[in-house]
């Protein structure tokens, strides 16, 4: 079996360096086109790596992002963490790009992407948005923040590490091997662990303030602006993502189609690939 290869690059944004991966098939297929994936709030590029190198093996050009004050990516100097700032990194990275892509999105990631496109049509080729939709579920949101805002002091080990992450995904086993979440932290002069994000992007004014019901009202009117192509793909288990919050999402763009995957939480690509891989794939075959 063939799987994508990648290499590290960066993009300018009005925070700084945006890091991030580009994959491309290593048997030379391509021409498919881009596609540029937002990972959640909290997470890095390196959550959409199994993602990645399927679609850069069916011939597509994978780019993944570390979002402003994520990963490797440069923290805000001045805090900032709004939509605004995030959607004018994508609209960056996309003339950076030379090439309209089909924007990938999962929840705050699929949040800028929907604005961004609903603000200023024509952006991108086509909409994948995961587990995101205007209406959230506040009790899902807080469960979010909560996570994030935990463990200000970080952790002693790897082993706590793995811990707090098991507690807060309780529908997966915790790894028996857990050495790939040491990408997920960084290590301070004290020697202890902390989570790879700008703490100011988890306290008020951050995270807190983008995913809410405040938001609701600019989302549905960038909804209506959509016009390319869209699928969302949502957790069966999700509780961020709501049956109402389907049904709105559908109206606001009737053309959109919606997946449910029966299996996964609010982490979709995570929690199944296979499923996602095949449904997403399916979608770009439409494209193109």
């Amino acid at each position: 079996m063939v799987w994508g290869v990648n290499e590290t690059i960066e993009f300018r944004g009005g925070a700084g360096a945006i890091a991030a991966d580009r994959w491309t098939s290593d048997d030379g297929l391509a021409g498919r086109g881009a596609v540029l994936m937002l990972h959640g709030g909290g997470q890095t590029r390196h959550s959409w790596n199994r993602a990645a190198a399927t679609l850069s093996r069916d011939g597509w050009t994978v780019y993944t992002l570390d979002a402003r004050g994520h990963g490797d990516s440069d923290w805000a100097p001045d805090g900032d963490y709004q939509v605004d700032g995030l959607v004018d990194d994508l609209r960056g990275v996309i003339d950076q790009l030379g090439e309209i892509p089909v924007l990938f999105g999962a929840s705050l990631g699929g949040m800028t992407g929907l604005i961004a496109e609903g603000e200023n049509p024509g952006l991108m080729r086509g909409l994948v948005l995961v587990d995101i939709t205007p209406k959230v579920e506040p009790e899902g949101v807080k469960r979010i923040a909560d996570f994030m805002q935990g463990n200000p002091d970080g952790f002693a080990s790897l082993d706590e590490v793995a811990d707090a992450v098991a507690a807060y995904q309780q529908h997966r086993s915790r790894p028996s091997n857990i050495e790939g979440l040491r990408r997920n932290v960084r290590e301070r002069s004290n020697g202890r662990l902390y989570w790879h994000w700008d703490p100011a992007f988890a306290q008020p004014g951050g995270m807190g303030d983008i995913i809410t019901s405040d938001h609701h009202g600019r989302m549905v009117a960038a909804a209506r602006g959509v016009e390319v192509p869209t699928l969302l793909v949502h957790g069966g288990k999700s509780d961020i993502v709501s049956t109402d919050g389907v049904e709105e999402l559908l109206g606001l763009i009737p053309h959109a189609t919606a997946v449910n995957v029966s299996a996964a939480g609010h982490m979709v690509a995570g929690d199944d690939n296979a499923v996602f891989t095949m449904e997403v794939g399916g979608f770009l075959d439409g494209l193109t």
